[in-house]
């Protein structure tokens, strides 16, 4: 217990260090739009562009990317409801958070689960190639702290969830 505690305890120093509501207009908006892209739409989009492009891979991509996500959404609903760990606004009343949270509790992130999610599964099925995806995830993960709705620590446990995941399941179809 000592130990969660005291991981606890970092983990709330790195948010303070990472979070400022001082940054300027632009900054903020460009953090909320990279936040937004996490949320599950641009998974919608690449199902619909690899459709579109007549993808060889398409059949596999569609299978394994709505079975990881499914299963993903359950997983990540579990663990947040079973830890129900508040966000930083309500512990830190000196800064307010810079963007609406879509539930109360924390642990863990769930854009950043779906943006990993997304970023295995298309390195499972296209390969090193688009492994500039996870790029694209971790700025994703990073912008939930920057807009002050989660601790370092819910991102990485959240970024561990969607790899895992999608690692998981494409073993499971046999795609991996």
């Amino acid at each position: 217990m000592e130990m969660l505690s005291q991981l606890n305890h970092y983990d709330q120093q790195l948010f303070v260090r990472v979070f400022s509501p001082r940054r300027s207009h632009l900054a903020i908006t460009l953090t909320k739009i990279i936040s937004r892209s996490g949320e599950g739409g641009l998974h919608v989009l690449v199902l619909l562009l690899a459709w579109q492009s007549q993808s060889p891979l398409f059949g596999s991509l569609c299978l394994l990317l709505l079975t990881a996500f499914a299963t993903e959404r359950a997983v990540h609903w579990v663990l947040k409801n079973a830890f129900q760990r508040p966000r930083p606004q309500p512990t830190n009343s000196a800064s307010e958070s810079l963007a609406t949270a879509s539930s109360k509790f924390s642990f863990p992130s769930g854009h950043s689960s779906r943006a990993f999610l997304l970023a295995t599964v298309l390195l499972v099925i296209y390969g090193p190639a688009a492994s500039l995806a996870y790029l694209w995830a971790a700025a994703v993960a990073l912008s939930r702290v920057v807009l002050g709705v989660h601790y370092p620590g819910d991102i990485i446990a959240g970024a561990a969830v969607g790899s895992t995941t999608a690692l998981l399941t494409a073993s499971a179809l046999g795609l991996a």
